[in-house]
């Protein structure tokens, strides 16, 4: 798909009234039951949230990680199985067939009732990340399934504390967070259950189960006797409504992900109640972050749903602090909406220096816990996630990374190690990360010659050149030059192009030069060639991914 297309289509199809200032005029006005937004210096328009400055606190932190962890980690097989257990013949259909039963009978609300989280430990899995090097953490606050982790006043039925582990999960994730000292965030993904959970509307077209109607269109009259008698299943679903275009063809979803191409249109109730979900969110829980998994906004550009939540959680964060604290990502951003929030790159990396500070988000496995990617050993490894990380910052980035956590509130012992060897590395090596900016250039050597190109939101990380010693990565901390080098060469002897004698970028003469992990003096040379450093005997393989030298001049 090419989403960055779409959204030149879509705006020349959509009517004048969205896509000027006011947005219609009468959007912009008081009067919308529920959450009232809060007051202050931002209004809900892209060119006041432009005035948008990302606080120091983020820019310096330039590593986080996040708890990807909801129901559909309950089945253990990966991202988007409350929607792909209904495409009848695929792996999660199939999986589901085999572990619960039909979709007609076993759907995702009772997948819901299923999961305990019965050994979750919040404060244990943020100390460690922290103890990892993580300076924010972030929480998954609803996914896609459109069930809320915590104490919802709008979704007060399908909640966290009423089904499945009954407990506030991002109550416990931010007092954890509190605890340990790190920023709190939050992601926000259940702006597309509307369309996401359509899948949930079929029935199979063959075998014993033909024409019998999955459970997404039940209702509360239909739950008499059951587990769920008193609740009603479209509270949760939200699938009171026709199928949109080419609704059977699973991919058509991408294409329709802002809101066209043929989507059946949300309606302002469904709209207006995520809008309050989201504003009683963020006044529970003071989130620092908030991850939203939309192009830009939420229903933007068929509601301003999405610019009264941003301008309600700029204002309250200035209200409570005295200043802007508060992050917004989003994905698919214009140079203008870049101004107004922090633009998030997903499973990949941008190849330049970029002029506002920005954000990759990874997994080390799936999004959601996946048993086959622990069985398959297909997690990143720690010389991954480091290369990433270093990469990411030189280029004025940070890198927010999830560990996939199981059904029952853990994580595995593979995953532990990938943990284990971060902190190692960010033990010897964290002040080339925190609190750095980015050089005159952001490296040199072979891979960035052959650098992926962004595909929509993301997804190029892994399809570039591997690295190797001559990849070189600049940061800058006041009159400090950082340079890491992605591998040991052979002969010991580290040769930096961009330093080299009178080099148009470092023109002062180097005084010193230090072997960051163990804080020893190199020997070096510096030519018309290059910069050439000997790096220390090299005692153990098992760091030398990412090595990092001190300059000083």
């Amino acid at each position: 798909m090419r989403r960055r297309t779409l959204i030149k289509g879509m705006a020349a199809a959509l009517p004048s009234i969205w896509l000027s200032p006011a947005l219609g005029g009468d959007l912009l006005k008081p009067g919308y039951p529920g959450e009232p937004m809060a007051r202050g210096p931002f209004k809900p328009t892209w060119e006041s949230l432009q005035n948008y400055k990302t606080p120091d606190w983020f820019r310096d932190a330039k590593f986080g990680m996040w708890a990807h962890w909801g129901p559909q980690c309950q089945p253990e097989s990966g991202d988007w199985y409350a929607r792909e257990m209904y495409q009848e013949g695929s792996v999660k259909y199939k999986i589901h067939l085999e572990k619960y039963g039909h979709p007609s009978k076993f759907g995702f609300k009772d997948v819901i009732n299923e999961w305990k989280g019965e050994n979750w430990d919040p404060e244990e899995l943020v100390s460690l990340y922290k103890n990892a090097g993580a300076q924010y953490f972030m929480a998954m606050a609803n996914h896609h399934d459109n069930f809320d982790l915590y104490n919802s006043k709008y979704q007060k039925n399908w909640n966290a504390t009423r089904i499945g582990p009954k407990k506030d999960l991002i109550g416990g994730w931010a007092k954890a967070a509190k605890n340990n000292g790190l920023p709190f965030g939050v992601s926000v993904h259940a702006s597309h259950a509307w369309r996401w959970y359509e899948s949930a509307q079929r029935s199979d077209k063959h075998g014993q189960y033909a024409g019998i109607p999955y459970d997404g269109k039940l209702t509360k009259a239909d739950g008499k006797g059951k587990w769920w008698d008193g609740l009603d299943p479209q509270e949760l679903y939200e699938q009171n409504h026709p199928l949109s275009e080419n609704s059977w063809n699973d991919g058509a979803i991408h294409k329709q992900w802002m809101w066209g191409n043929g989507v059946y249109p949300p309606s302002k109730a469904y709209i207006e109640k995520f809008y309050n979900r989201t504003i009683d969110l963020i006044n529970k829980y003071d989130p620092d972050v908030i991850y939203f998994d939309d192009s830009q906004l939420p229903f933007w550009p068929i509601s301003d749903a999405g610019l009264r939540i941003a301008a309600h959680l700029y204002n309250k964060s200035i209200k409570d602090h005295g200043e802007l604290r508060a992050v917004i990502n989003g994905k698919m951003l214009d140079e203008n909406q870049r101004k107004a929030m922090v633009w998030d790159i997903e499973r990949g990396q941008a190849n330049e220096i970029q002029p506002l500070p920005w954000q990759t988000d990874t997994c080390i496995g799936d999004w959601h816990y996946n048993r086959d990617a622990y069985n398959r050993d297909r997690y990143k490894t720690p010389k991954t996630v480091i290369q990433t990380l270093v990469d990411v910052v030189s280029k004025n980035g940070n890198l927010m990374l999830n560990v996939p956590v199981r059904g029952d509130g853990t994580i595995d012992e593979k995953e532990r190690k990938v943990v284990e060897g971060i902190t190692q590395w960010m033990k010897l090596n964290s002040e080339s990360i925190y609190g750095t900016r980015p050089w005159k250039i952001f490296g040199e050597g072979p891979a960035q010659q052959s650098a992926a190109v962004l595909n929509a939101q993301g997804f190029n990380e892994g399809k570039g050149k591997p690295f190797t010693h001559e990849d070189i990565r600049f940061v800058t901390k006041g009159d400090i030059l950082y340079a890491t080098a992605m591998g040991w060469p052979d002969n010991g002897r580290l040769v930096i192009k961009s330093l080299k004698k009178n080099s148009e970028y470092l023109t002062k003469e180097i005084q010193r030069i230090e072997f960051l992990p163990t804080k020893q003096t190199l020997t070096f040379e510096r030519d018309e060639n290059g910069l050439v450093v000997s790096l220390p005997e090299r005692t153990s393989d098992e760091l030398t991914y990412a090595n990092v030298i001190k300059v000083l001049s």
